[in-house]
Formats: structure tokens, sequence, C-alpha cells
């Protein structure tokens, strides 16, 4: 648990006492109420909580509006422009139950212009110089979050990761000599760019409806309830038909999902040989911000998950059912009398 890094714009009093309980590596700390709350409980339960400060550095990545994430005008972490994040770090200073290891910033997700990196380096080297003047206080640790871009449809171009790292480690370091500064230890978040690539969804087709002139439409057992992302922000995928993988395109079809949405399409103009109904679909790129946002809209059961490699398969979470769908469904009593006493 040393190696978990916490984060959340709203974590619940329940949440930072299990963080502590199981002993976490880093709190990220988002914001000056959270700070006062985590110290609160971390006296209560008798410990000193290492922490991270989340800050927002103003650097806007370039990508789609919803998942940027570092920008001044944004619900995550302490602005440094207007004064915030240094105020808490000197609040961070004063509390004896809060031992503050560093600082952390997410500037957005699917990044493929690396110059944003670079900057976001410069300003939260800055930022430590300024904290080490003003504050006495010399960051050992410095996050500089995640959001590599990977290889969702052909306008993708991933950098890299190499590359990243030495634009992003250049300008630290350059920062770092240019303040007389040691070099602190920096950690960053890969998570799309590991698990992304690594991820396929299979669905199979069933309805096919043709608008002679207008558009083909490809339905299958699945949708924006176990991958929202297309109706959320437009992403957009790339498919293949799994089963007939060596024939060559015949027609362009969108596919559509179960739900009771005329947003709940997952791919539109796709070419794909003549689809029939029972071909499989295979949607590629799909191993991050899927299963985890997935839900049970229209009462939907999500997906079974298997690990794949060398020849061997592997259930890692199972396929759900309609049981597990009213699980937790409750019958209030009165309700159900007068459901008895209507069937007398």
């Amino acid at each position: 648990m040393d190696r978990v890094y916490f984060h959340g714009n709203n974590k619940s009093v329940e949440e930072l006492k299990m963080a502590l309980d199981y002993k976490v590596g880093r709190i990220m700390v988002d914001n000056l109420y959270e700070l006062g709350l985590l110290n609160a409980i971390a006296a209560e339960a008798g410990q000193k909580a290492k922490i991270m400060l989340r800050l927002s550095p103003g650097v806007e990545a370039h990508t789609h509006e919803y998942i940027k994430t570092g920008q001044i005008d944004s619900k995550f972490g302490l602005t440094l422009e207007n004064g915030m994040a240094l105020s808490a770090v000197k609040r961070c200073l004063e509390l004896d139950n809060i031992e503050l290891k560093g600082f952390h910033c997410h500037i957005g997700s699917q990044i493929f212009e690396l110059q944003s990196y670079a900057h976001a380096a410069e300003v939260m080297m800055s930022f430590v110089r300024s904290v080490h003047q003003e504050a006495g206080y010399l960051a050992q640790e410095l996050n500089l979050g995640g959001g590599l871009g990977i290889y969702y449809f052909r306008d993708d171009q991933p950098r890299p990761v190499k590359e990243y790292a030495d634009i992003m480690m250049v300008a630290l370091k350059e920062k770092a000599r240019e303040f007389g500064l040691p070099v602190p230890k920096v950690i960053v978040e890969p998570g799309r760019s590991i698990s992304g690539p690594s991820g396929t969804t299979l669905y199979t087709i069933g309805a096919i409806k043709d608008i002679p002139g207008i558009r083909k439409y490809v339905s299958v057992d699945g949708g924006m309830g176990d991958n929202p992302r297309p109706a959320l922000y437009q992403s957009r995928y790339e498919a293949c038909l799994a089963n007939r993988i060596t024939e060559e395109d015949a027609e362009t079809v969108s596919i559509a999902g179960k739900c009771c949405e005329s947003g709940d399409m997952l791919i539109w103009d796709v070419e794909l040989p003549e689809v029939q109904a029972g071909d499989i679909l295979a949607v590629s790129s799909t191993g991050a911000y899927n299963y985890s946002m997935s839900m049970n809209y229209n009462r939907l059961p999500r997906p079974a998950m298997v690990l794949a490699a060398n020849n061997k398969a592997e259930l890692i979470i199972r396929r759900e059912d309609y049981a597990d769908l009213i699980r937790n469904d409750v019958l209030p009593e009165r309700l159900d009398s007068s459901v008895v006493n209507l069937a007398k």
C-alpha cells in the first residue's frame, strides 16, 4: 500500500480514514478543506499523514475540453497564480499531523504535444524555488501526472515514452540547475499509456438497419453502458470483424449500442467487410476508461473481462447477470403489503 497514491477532489471522511488505516503511500491533497479535514482525522488516529499537494499550474494542454485539468479554471488543485498554493504550503508546515512530501500536477489526458509537459515541469520547479525562498521548505518529490496520448484512431500520433521522458526531464533539470536546487524525486502516472492499448472489447453484432442513401446502422450487444467515452467527449475508435479478420472491407457502417439513447453510438462510419448478424466486432484500445467507467444504464449487465497472453486466457472479472442487477434492491414493507392486498 505504500506504493498507492490516493487522488480525488472530494474525498470523504470514510475514505481518508481508510487511507490512513491501510497506510497508503501518499494522499494527494486537493484543497484547503481537505487539508484541515485530513489533519483532524490523522490526529484522532495518532498518525502523521504523508501528503502531496495537488497544484493547478495554469498549463492548458491540447486535448478535449472535458479532460483538461491543469488550467487555472479547474475543479482540481490549488492555483499557483493567485497565491492559493503557497498559502496551502505554509498551512501544511503549521499542522502537527501533516507531513508534506512534495507537489503534484496533472495537465490533462490524451496529450500528444509534449512541450506542454516541458512547460509544466518548468512551472513546477519555479514553484519549488518560490516555496524554498518564502517558506524554507524544499520539496523532496515532484509528481508530474500522466496523460500521455495513445493510438485510438488514424489521426492519433502517439509519442515514444523515451521522448516524453527526455523532454520533461531536460526541462526540469535545467530549471533545477538554474535555481541551484537538487532535482527532486520525479513520479509520473502512465496509466492509460499502459492499459489502454492492452485492451480490446468484443461485441456480438445483432440487428442491422440499412437506410438507403443515408446510413447503415449495425447494432451490438453493448454500447454506452460499457463505453461512455464516445457519448461523453466524442472519442473515436477503430474496429474490425474478429471472426473474419482476413476479409477485405466492403461497406461503411455505423456501430450503434443497445441503450435507449440516440447518442448511444460507438463508432460513426467504419469500413468493414459486409456485416452479418452474429459477427464478432473487435474494438481496439479499450483497456483504459472503459470498464472503470461502465454502468448499468437501462439495467444492462456489464461484460466479463478476460486476460489473454501466450495462447492462454484467464477470467479476471465475471460477467454480471440479472441477479447482480437487483442485488441491492429493497421492496419497502408498506409497498409489499399493499401489493399483497391488491393481489387478494
